[in-house]
Order: structure tokens, then C-alpha cells, then sequence
């Protein structure tokens, strides 16, 4: 039975809850005036910027204090912004999250890449030109060959180990293996005939960064062809500090996984609208990457 008394004290509750989320929240904002969001370069600055700038106003407002959009000059960057501290939120790939994690940055996993079926993986496929005859990895021994970066997944990390398995040593069996960067650089690579061929990401026939490129004008996806495409990758986490406010760390959450619908524009802009909202994940997810970290480590230290 309810009865007036204890309506009132459920008001009551409610309202000392509301207080003292309140008085939380006053309490992070002036510790955390600004928050710095970070990206590893997948794109080049000039794209990121015109992506997520969207996401950082929609960010600013729904935290309360402004959300600032660094681009990184590489992986590496965001890697070592967050274990000093300077990166409140990271968006990496899965190698250099796992990266973060193995050299003792402390970061939590807590919102994933959801492709537009409904999926969590994505692959690392090597692109040549159509007009090359090459139809496999090892028809270009003695070519040139773009990588992304050394902590990029599907960039460097999966390819070396997919090579290994194939028992190529990169170093050896082109003429040149260089980073280029970024992904849009590796392709840019390719295309303009640096590099004979380019490692970078795809998610299906419907999503790939060069897909991305072909919709901004910058390459056309009817040029290239795919020679080589790599066993399934959990897709990318985002990470908060984990020494910050729970409840501003739950603040980030729900505005990243809910800016769907807060925020469809944002969300588009972000996406390309080529992918679902990000869903929950934690650091466990990339268990089996930083295996595959220590495995490229390895393979690294044997070649040198």
C-alpha cells in the first residue's frame, strides 16, 4: 500500500540523490575545466577535424565544459598522452589500446565500434592497383610496400603476423617497407606510385577507409584491387582515465554510447552513418591483441 508518508520519503531520496550528483558534478568540472578527446590517425588532421568536431560540441554541451579535439601526429601520441595523464579520451585501434595497456597506462576500455550489421570485427587487407598483376603477397617480392604505423592493428601488426605465417620476412622481401603515417596516406601511397601496395582497414564490402576516400574524392575505389584480407579483428575501443571521477567517467559514457539519438548529425558526421552506435566493452575484449603485440615484439627483436 502506498500512502502519503512514503511518497514523501521517495521525493525526499530523490531529491538528496539529485543534490549530491549535483554537487559531484560541480566538484569534476572544476577539477576538469577542459577535456582533451584524442584519435589515432587514421585519416589525416584535416578529415579528423571535419569529423569530430561535431562530436566535441556535442560532447561539450552534454558534459558541461569544453571538450577539445587533439590530433595526433601518430599512434604513439595518444599512447603516452593518456599514461601521462593528458588525454582524458582516447579513441585507438585495438593494437595501440592494447599498447596502452602494456606499458601501464591506466585506461578503460568503455565504448566499441559496432559496424552496420550488427558486428564487432573488422579485417587488414592489402591493396594494389587493378592494373597490377599481382594476385597474392607473394607475387611482390621486391616491391614497395606501405604500412600505416608500428602500432597501428591492421596497419602493421596483423600484416606482420599474417606474413610471418606465410614465412615472409617484410624487411627482406620487398625493396622497401615504410610507415606512411596514416591510412589515408598509405593509400595515397599506392596511388601515386611510392608504394606498389598499401595494408589498410575494411569492415565489408559496404565500409573501408578507402571506401571513406572514395566518398571525399581523394582515391576511387574502382582503381584498386584487394590481394589479401586477414582473419576477423575485434573492433576499436575508446578509453577514459581510469583515476577519474566515476561519475564523470559515466557522464562520458552515456553521451558517447547515446549520441545516436542526442545527437543524429554528430553521430552521421562521425560514422559516415556507415556504422551503428558504440556499444559497451572493457579492457578484456583486447586480451587476445596484446598477445598479438608480443608476438610482432618478438618478431621485431629475432630481425634485429
Amino acid at each position: 500500500m502506498i500512502d502519503r508518508r512514503s511518497v514523501l520519503l521517495a521525493v525526499a531520496a530523490s531529491t538528496m540523490l539529485a543534490t549530491v550528483g549535483a554537487a559531484n558534478a560541480a566538484e569534476w568540472k572544476a577539477k576538469y575545466p577542459e577535456l582533451v578527446f584524442a584519435i589515432v590517425p587514421a585519416e589525416n588532421a584535416s578529415s579528423v577535424n571535419d569529423r569530430y568536431g561535431p562530436m566535441m560540441e556535442y560532447l561539450s554541451k552534454q558534459l558541461g565544459v569544453k571538450v577539445t579535439l587533439r590530433v595526433a601526429a601518430d599512434y604513439a601520441a595518444v599512447i603516452e598522452g593518456q599514461r601521462a595523464g593528458q588525454i582524458h579520451i582516447g579513441y585507438y585501434g585495438p593494437a595501440s589500446f592494447a599498447r596502452a595497456l602494456m606499458i601501464g597506462a591506466k585506461v578503460e576500455a568503455f565504448a566499441q565500434d559496432v559496424n552496420a550489421d550488427g558486428t564487432k570485427g573488422y579485417y587488414s587487407v592489402l591493396w594494389v592497383k587493378k592494373d597490377n598483376p599481382a594476385s597474392k603477397i607473394e607475387d611482390l617480392k621486391g616491391k614497395n610496400l606501405c604500412l600505416v604505423d608500428p602500432n597501428s592493428t591492421s596497419g602493421n601488426n596483423v600484416p606482420r603476423y599474417s606474413m610471418d605465417k606465410a614465412g615472409i620476412d617484410p624487411e627482406k622481401f620487398f625493396s622497401k617497407t615504410v610507415y606512411a603515417g596514416s591510412h589515408e596516406n598509405a593509400i595515397i601511397g599506392v596511388q601515386q606510385g611510392t608504394c606498389d601496395a598499401a595494408f589498410n582497414w575494411y569492415n565489408d564490402e559496404n565500409e573501408s577507409l578507402l571506401m571513406r576516400m572514395d566518398r571525399k574524392g581523394m582515391a576511387k575505389y574502382a582503381d584498386f584491387k584487394m590481394i589479401f584480407k586477414s582473419d576477423v579483428i575485434v573492433n576499436s575501443p575508446m578509453a577514459v582515465l581510469a583515476d577519474m571521477p566515476a561519475d564523470l567517467k559515466l557522464a562520458i559514457k552515456d553521451a558517447i554510447l547515446n549520441v545516436s539519438k542526442n545527437n543524429p548529425m554528430a553521430f552521421e558526421k562521425a560514422t559516415d552513418g556507415k556504422s551503428k552506435p558504440w556499444e559497451s566493452v572493457d579492457n578484456k575484449a583486447y586480451d587476445t591483441i596484446i598477445e598479438l603485440n608480443k608476438f610482432v615484439d618478438q618478431l621485431k627483436k629475432k630481425s634485429s
